[in-house]
Protein backbone atom coordinates (compact mmCIF):
# COMPACT_ATOMS: atom_id res chain seq x y z
CA UNK A 1 0.00 0.00 0.00
CA UNK A 2 2.71 2.47 1.26
CA UNK A 3 4.69 1.72 -2.69
CA UNK A 4 1.44 2.73 -4.17
CA UNK A 5 0.94 6.11 -2.38
CA UNK A 6 4.18 7.38 -3.10
CA UNK A 7 3.63 5.76 -7.08
CA UNK A 8 0.33 7.95 -7.07
CA UNK A 9 2.30 10.73 -5.73
CA UNK A 10 4.88 10.82 -8.02
CA UNK A 11 2.73 10.71 -10.87
CA UNK A 12 0.87 13.81 -9.89
CA UNK A 13 4.18 15.71 -8.51
CA UNK A 14 5.61 14.77 -12.27
CA UNK A 15 2.54 15.99 -14.08
CA UNK A 16 2.39 19.06 -11.65
CA UNK A 17 5.80 20.11 -11.95
CA UNK A 18 6.60 19.55 -15.85
CA UNK A 19 3.54 20.77 -17.32
CA UNK A 20 2.93 23.93 -15.03
CA UNK A 21 6.48 25.05 -15.85
CA UNK A 22 5.99 24.79 -19.31
CA UNK A 23 3.40 27.88 -19.01
CA UNK A 24 5.23 29.32 -15.89
CA UNK A 25 8.30 29.72 -17.68
CA UNK A 26 7.04 30.57 -21.20
CA UNK A 27 9.04 27.50 -23.22
CA UNK A 28 7.16 28.10 -26.61
CA UNK A 29 6.97 31.88 -26.02
CA UNK A 30 3.26 32.23 -26.27
CA UNK A 31 3.16 35.57 -24.35
CA UNK A 32 5.57 37.48 -27.24
CA UNK A 33 3.34 35.96 -30.31
CA UNK A 34 0.24 36.35 -28.46
CA UNK A 35 1.01 39.78 -27.00
CA UNK A 36 -1.41 41.94 -29.77
CA UNK A 37 -4.09 40.42 -28.58
CA UNK A 38 -6.76 40.60 -26.23
CA UNK A 39 -5.67 41.16 -22.28
CA UNK A 40 -7.83 37.87 -21.77
CA UNK A 41 -5.18 35.34 -23.94
CA UNK A 42 -2.35 36.48 -21.42
CA UNK A 43 -5.00 35.85 -18.49
CA UNK A 44 -5.76 32.86 -19.80
CA UNK A 45 -2.19 31.64 -20.17
CA UNK A 46 -1.31 32.57 -16.61
CA UNK A 47 -4.41 30.53 -15.46
CA UNK A 48 -2.66 27.74 -17.27
CA UNK A 49 0.24 27.78 -14.77
CA UNK A 50 -2.03 26.26 -12.25
CA UNK A 51 -3.14 23.44 -14.93
CA UNK A 52 -0.42 20.82 -14.04
CA UNK A 53 -1.41 20.88 -10.62
CA UNK A 54 -4.94 20.16 -11.97
CA UNK A 55 -4.20 17.02 -14.22
CA UNK A 56 -1.90 15.69 -11.91
CA UNK A 57 -4.56 16.00 -8.87
CA UNK A 58 -7.07 14.60 -11.11
CA UNK A 59 -5.70 11.20 -12.49
CA UNK A 60 -4.19 10.89 -8.97
CA UNK A 61 -7.72 11.04 -7.15
CA UNK A 62 -8.95 8.37 -9.80
CA UNK A 63 -5.95 6.04 -8.83
CA UNK A 64 -6.90 7.52 -4.65
CA UNK A 65 -10.42 6.30 -5.21
CA UNK A 66 -8.93 2.22 -5.86
CA UNK A 67 -7.85 2.52 -1.90
CA UNK A 68 -9.91 4.99 -0.49
CA UNK A 69 -13.18 7.57 -1.08
CA UNK A 70 -11.49 11.40 -1.64
CA UNK A 71 -13.32 13.09 1.06
CA UNK A 72 -12.66 16.66 -0.95
CA UNK A 73 -15.16 17.83 -3.58
CA UNK A 74 -15.37 21.28 -5.71
CA UNK A 75 -18.65 22.44 -3.64
CA UNK A 76 -17.96 20.17 -0.17
CA UNK A 77 -20.39 20.29 2.20
CA UNK A 78 -22.25 23.69 1.16
CA UNK A 79 -22.76 24.92 -2.30
CA UNK A 80 -24.28 28.15 -1.27
CA UNK A 81 -21.25 29.30 1.01
CA UNK A 82 -19.03 27.73 -1.72
CA UNK A 83 -20.46 30.04 -4.54
CA UNK A 84 -20.28 32.72 -1.99
CA UNK A 85 -16.89 32.78 -1.12
CA UNK A 86 -16.45 32.30 -5.43
CA UNK A 87 -17.70 35.48 -5.91
CA UNK A 88 -16.57 37.77 -3.37
CA UNK A 89 -13.44 38.01 -4.32
CA UNK A 90 -14.43 39.14 -8.01
CA UNK A 91 -17.13 41.22 -7.12
CA UNK A 92 -14.40 43.12 -4.97
CA UNK A 93 -12.17 43.33 -7.47
CA UNK A 94 -14.27 44.55 -10.22
CA UNK A 95 -15.72 47.58 -7.86
CA UNK A 96 -12.21 48.88 -6.37
CA UNK A 97 -10.79 48.24 -10.03
CA UNK A 98 -7.39 47.30 -11.10
CA UNK A 99 -5.18 49.68 -13.45
CA UNK A 100 -3.76 47.81 -16.53
CA UNK A 101 -1.41 48.25 -19.18
CA UNK A 102 -4.01 47.44 -22.24
CA UNK A 103 -5.72 50.63 -21.64
CA UNK A 104 -8.64 48.44 -20.60
CA UNK A 105 -11.32 49.65 -18.38
CA UNK A 106 -9.78 49.17 -14.98
CA UNK A 107 -13.27 47.77 -13.62
CA UNK A 108 -14.04 45.48 -16.45
CA UNK A 109 -9.94 44.20 -16.06
CA UNK A 110 -11.20 43.34 -12.10
CA UNK A 111 -13.75 41.16 -13.09
CA UNK A 112 -11.48 39.37 -15.40
CA UNK A 113 -8.08 39.64 -13.20
CA UNK A 114 -10.46 38.08 -10.34
CA UNK A 115 -11.84 35.59 -12.34
CA UNK A 116 -8.48 34.67 -13.71
CA UNK A 117 -6.93 34.49 -10.61
CA UNK A 118 -9.64 32.40 -8.42
CA UNK A 119 -9.71 29.92 -11.37
CA UNK A 120 -5.82 29.43 -10.86
CA UNK A 121 -6.61 28.95 -7.19
CA UNK A 122 -8.70 25.94 -7.66
CA UNK A 123 -6.18 24.66 -10.42
CA UNK A 124 -4.05 24.64 -7.19
CA UNK A 125 -6.45 23.71 -4.90
CA UNK A 126 -7.32 20.59 -6.21
CA UNK A 127 -3.81 19.65 -6.00
CA UNK A 128 -2.27 20.24 -2.96
CA UNK A 129 -5.53 19.94 -0.49
CA UNK A 130 -7.86 18.29 -2.89
CA UNK A 131 -5.84 15.40 -3.74
CA UNK A 132 -2.53 15.69 -1.10
CA UNK A 133 -3.50 16.16 1.56
CA UNK A 134 -6.31 13.71 1.58
CA UNK A 135 -3.81 11.48 0.32
CA UNK A 136 -1.64 12.13 3.25
CA UNK A 137 -4.32 12.10 5.81
CA UNK A 138 -3.02 8.97 7.91
CA UNK A 139 0.31 11.12 8.81
CA UNK A 140 0.81 12.89 11.97
CA UNK A 141 -0.39 17.04 11.22
CA UNK A 142 3.04 18.60 11.79
CA UNK A 143 4.32 15.64 8.97
CA UNK A 144 1.88 16.37 6.52
CA UNK A 145 1.73 20.44 6.59
CA UNK A 146 5.98 20.14 5.99
CA UNK A 147 5.85 17.45 3.32
CA UNK A 148 2.86 19.58 1.43
CA UNK A 149 4.67 22.57 2.10
CA UNK A 150 7.58 21.78 0.77
CA UNK A 151 6.01 19.88 -2.48
CA UNK A 152 4.63 23.46 -2.75
CA UNK A 153 7.74 25.47 -2.71
CA UNK A 154 9.54 23.26 -5.05
CA UNK A 155 6.79 22.85 -7.75
CA UNK A 156 7.57 26.78 -8.00
CA UNK A 157 10.47 26.51 -8.66
CA UNK A 158 11.21 30.32 -6.47
CA UNK A 159 15.46 29.41 -6.24
CA UNK A 160 15.77 29.44 -10.33
CA UNK A 161 14.44 33.50 -10.27
CA UNK A 162 16.03 34.17 -7.06
CA UNK A 163 19.18 32.32 -5.54
CA UNK A 164 19.37 34.48 -2.20
CA UNK A 165 19.09 31.51 0.47
CA UNK A 166 17.38 33.70 3.52
CA UNK A 167 14.70 34.57 0.24
CA UNK A 168 13.74 31.05 -0.31
CA UNK A 169 13.91 30.04 3.59
CA UNK A 170 11.03 32.60 4.04
CA UNK A 171 9.18 31.68 0.94
CA UNK A 172 9.20 27.57 2.38
CA UNK A 173 8.08 28.90 5.66
CA UNK A 174 5.19 30.84 4.26
CA UNK A 175 4.77 27.90 1.95
CA UNK A 176 4.24 25.29 5.25
CA UNK A 177 2.07 27.82 6.97
CA UNK A 178 -0.01 28.02 4.28
CA UNK A 179 -0.65 24.22 3.89
CA UNK A 180 -1.16 24.65 7.63
CA UNK A 181 -3.87 27.38 7.12
CA UNK A 182 -5.37 26.35 4.07
CA UNK A 183 -5.27 22.77 5.21
CA UNK A 184 -7.77 23.70 8.67
CA UNK A 185 -10.33 25.32 6.47
CA UNK A 186 -10.01 22.12 3.55
CA UNK A 187 -10.63 19.94 7.05
CA UNK A 188 -13.81 22.28 8.00
CA UNK A 189 -15.23 22.62 4.76
CA UNK A 190 -14.32 19.99 2.09
CA UNK A 191 -14.54 22.26 -0.27
CA UNK A 192 -12.10 23.12 -3.20
CA UNK A 193 -13.31 26.24 -3.63
CA UNK A 194 -13.00 27.56 0.45
CA UNK A 195 -9.61 26.49 0.07
CA UNK A 196 -9.49 28.77 -3.04
CA UNK A 197 -10.97 31.81 -1.30
CA UNK A 198 -7.96 31.97 1.05
CA UNK A 199 -5.42 30.93 -1.72
CA UNK A 200 -6.80 33.99 -3.55
CA UNK A 201 -5.55 36.63 -0.57
CA UNK A 202 -2.56 34.95 -0.75
CA UNK A 203 -2.20 35.44 -4.48
CA UNK A 204 -2.57 39.14 -3.73
CA UNK A 205 0.23 39.59 -0.90
CA UNK A 206 2.59 37.94 -3.69
CA UNK A 207 1.88 40.02 -6.52
CA UNK A 208 0.21 37.78 -9.29
CA UNK A 209 0.85 38.93 -12.70
CA UNK A 210 -2.45 39.61 -13.28
CA UNK A 211 -2.99 42.62 -10.83
CA UNK A 212 0.88 43.75 -10.58
CA UNK A 213 0.97 47.62 -10.09
CA UNK A 214 -2.59 47.42 -10.63
CA UNK A 215 -3.69 49.05 -7.48
CA UNK A 216 -3.90 52.33 -6.73
CA UNK A 217 -3.67 53.56 -2.97
CA UNK A 218 -4.74 52.05 -0.05
CA UNK A 219 -6.87 49.31 -2.84
CA UNK A 220 -4.54 46.58 -2.17
CA UNK A 221 -4.99 46.65 1.75
CA UNK A 222 -8.66 47.40 1.43
CA UNK A 223 -8.79 44.18 -1.05
CA UNK A 224 -6.91 42.20 1.30
CA UNK A 225 -9.30 43.59 4.02
CA UNK A 226 -12.88 43.25 2.75
CA UNK A 227 -11.59 39.95 1.10
CA UNK A 228 -10.37 38.29 3.99
CA UNK A 229 -12.96 39.55 7.02
CA UNK A 230 -15.85 38.43 5.18
CA UNK A 231 -14.32 34.96 3.99
CA UNK A 232 -13.82 34.11 7.51
CA UNK A 233 -17.27 35.12 8.10
CA UNK A 234 -18.45 33.23 6.01
CA UNK A 235 -16.27 29.57 6.89
CA UNK A 236 -17.39 30.44 10.56
CA UNK A 237 -20.76 30.44 9.88
CA UNK A 238 -20.50 27.31 7.76
CA UNK A 239 -18.30 25.71 10.24
CA UNK A 240 -20.86 26.03 13.12
CA UNK A 241 -23.44 24.42 10.98
CA UNK A 242 -21.66 21.50 10.24
CA UNK A 243 -20.34 20.47 13.42
CA UNK A 244 -22.34 17.37 13.51
CA UNK A 245 -21.31 16.06 9.97
CA UNK A 246 -18.79 13.33 9.38
CA UNK A 247 -17.30 15.30 6.28
CA UNK A 248 -19.88 14.08 3.39
CA UNK A 249 -19.97 15.46 0.09
CA UNK A 250 -23.82 16.82 0.62
CA UNK A 251 -24.44 20.27 0.17
CA UNK A 252 -25.89 21.80 2.90
CA UNK A 253 -27.48 26.02 2.76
Amino acid sequence: MKIKLIYRIIIFYVIAITISNIFRFDIFDTRDKTSELHPSVFTLLIVLEGIGVLLGALIAIQLMKKAKPSSMSLFGTSLTKSLLLFILPIVVFTIIGISNEYEMNSNIYGFLAGLGIFIYCIFEEYGWRGYLQDELSELKSWKRYLLIGFLWYLWHLPFLSNTNIVDNLIFLGMMIFGSWGIGQIAIATKSIIACAAFHFVVNIFSVNQLIKNGFDGNSKWVAIGIILTLSIIIVNKWTKLEKNTNGNNVYKT
